[in-house]
Order: C-alpha cells, then structure tokens, then sequence
C-alpha cells in the first residue's frame, strides 16, 4: 500500500515555488494512495518567532492547502503540535542518529548563519523531528521540493540503523521530487531559489498576490541580452521561465521551447505572466472564503489530528517495546 505523508512549515507567505514543488504533488497524492499531510508549526520553532504571527501563518497555510484541493474526507491533515507521538519518536529516534550527520545537513549551516542572537538546538535536531514525522506512520512517499533531498537521505539511514539495531518496526520511505518546477528559481535573481525568507519581494511570486502584481512580476524578470526562448549556459533567467510555464502547463520544456521558437523575450514573459496567473487566481479566490472561518479550520485540523494519531500510536507503541522503554507490553 503507498501511505504519502509531507509536512509543510507554517511560516511565511507561500510562494509559487512552494506551490509548484510541494502543494500540488500533496493534491495528486490524493489520487495516489492513502495521504497524510501535516502543517509543522513545532519546526518553525526553532529559528525567531513572532508567537501571534505563527498562529495567524497557521490559519493561512492551512486555507492554503485546502483551497488548493486538499479534501480532508480524502486526506488526512494536521497540526503536528496536536499529535505528540511526533516529539516522542523524535527523541527515541535521536539514540540512533549520528551526531556528524547532523553537523553536515546543509540547511542547518545555511540557517545558523543567518541567527544573530541564538542558534537553538532544535534548529540542529530539526532533521531527527522531521524524520519522525515521516516514521511515525509508516511512510512509503514522502514527497518534497528537490532541497530536501538531504533531508530524506537521513530519515532512510535513521530508518535503517534503527531496524537493524532494533527489528524491522520503521518503513524505510522513498522521497518523490517533482520531475518539472523542481526549483523555481527568484525571477530577479536565478541563481537563487524562490523563497519568502531570503531574495527580493519583487522576484518572488507569492499564491495570493494579486493578478496584476503576479503580472507585473513576471513580465520584470531578468533574463539575458538574447531573445531565443531556449535553455542554456547564461541563460538562468530564460530557464527558470520555461520551468516555470512547464510546470503550468503540465508538459516538459522542451514543448515550451517549441511553441515559443521564433518568439522574443516580451512575448514569452507575457505568455508565461497569463498562464500563471490563471494558475493561481482559483485559489485565491477559493482561500478568501476559507480563510475568514477559523473555527472551521480548526475543526477540520482537530479531525485531522484524531485520524494522524490512530497511525502514529502504534508505531510508537512498537518502537517503545523494542527499545525496552517504558512498562513491557
């Protein structure tokens, strides 16, 4: 049976990249097999917070999500602080993690340098959580933007390790990266991968921006001296716009390139600021009507937790027992 689980952070606006590498791989993992997906709101603690901005980027990832097409009569999706099995696994599970492992995790160099007052520990332990995400129910799919790869990489040695220490109690998961829109890249800088943290506003495509902002921002990006809409060396900007449209459009780039062959850069951007935001105004329009009813994303959240909670205690249940944690069973 393929059992899909993902978690996806609270924490800033969401941005076409996220969309495009995570939401939509979440909303055909419906059609998929048996999908579980969860809102990590204990992982953005461990970088600076603003308390009431956590619980309000809550509220919105989850309309997000749902007005992309995550149906929770289809689905299982939770808040990860609401299933505490989560943060038991993961320290049960940090015994068999290797403490170079986690000094070699990329996002963690990258995040610590950019702390100025602390740099927590959970911050270092967020790899281990992540994998007890995973663990906990048993995971076949876990399907993520092609950065955390790294990521997944160590969740299967965790796996790994603990079953051969212990017997076979973990599914070792397989990571699912999409094969177009993988990285979307800052359309302003295209070296640097689209993100709300770090890179310009203005290259940065936001879900809910307005049509006429995702429009103005598209038709802005950089691209090169040329005027051939194909991929190449010094041409990242180009590139990252192809992918982009790819990606929309559900086809490979290599048919972008052929229905703009002959066409200039102008009417290429236009075409591709069009086409997304098509894309994205369903959702928007769709996350305005969720958004204004907590209570109701609070119960499906809570639903959410109680269906999260059957799979994940057993798991627990089974590592405890053969750890030799807690009274025997």
């Amino acid at each position: 049976m393929t059992r899909i689980f993902s978690g996806i952070q609270p924490t800033g606006r969401k941005h076409l990249g996220n969309y495009i590498g995570a939401i939509r791989q979440y909303v055909e993992g419906q059609d998929r097999g048996e999908s579980i997906y969860c809102v990590v709101d204990l992982h953005a603690l461990t970088v600076a917070y603003d308390p009431a901005e956590l619980r309000e980027r809550l509220y919105d990832t989850t309309a997000i999500l749902l007005a992309a097409g995550l149906d929770p009569g289809r689905c299982t999706l939770f808040r990860q602080s609401d299933v505490h099995e989560h943060t038991e696994l993961s320290w049960l599970l940090g015994s068999v993690t290797a403490h170079g492992d986690l000094n070699r995790m990329h996002q963690f160099k990258e995040k610590s340098e950019q702390q100025r007052e602390l740099v927590s520990a959970g911050l270092f332990f967020y790899p281990v959580l992540m994998a007890a995400d995973v663990l906990a129910h048993r995971a076949t799919d876990v399907p993520v933007g092609d950065d955390q790869r790294q990521h997944i990489e160590l969740m299967r040695d965790i796996a790994e390790r603990f079953n051969a220490r212990f017997g076979d109690h973990l599914v070792v998961p397989e990571g699912r990266y999409p094969e177009v829109g993988a990285r979307i890249m800052n359309l302003q800088d295209p070296e640097s991968r689209m993100s709300t943290t770090y890179g310009s506003e203005q290259g940065t495509v936001f879900i809910l921006d307005p049509p006429d902002v995702v429009a103005k921002k598209v038709r802005s990006a950089v691209t090169d001296s040329g005027s051939e809409v194909r991929r190449g060396p010094g041409k990242a900007g180009v590139t990252n716009l192809i992918e982009i449209l790819s990606a929309v459009r559900g086809v490979v780039p290599e048919a972008v390139e052929g229905d703009f062959d002959g066409s200039g850069y102008g009417d290429f951007k236009t075409a591709v600021a069009d086409e997304v935001v098509a894309y994205l105004t369903p959702v928007r329009e769709r996350y305005e009507e969720l958004r204004a009813d907590e209570a109701a994303l609070e119960a499906a959240l809570a639903a959410g937790a109680e269906k999260a909670r059957s799979t994940a205690t057993g798991t627990l249940a089974d590592v405890r027992g053969a750890m030799g944690v807690g009274a025997p069973r």
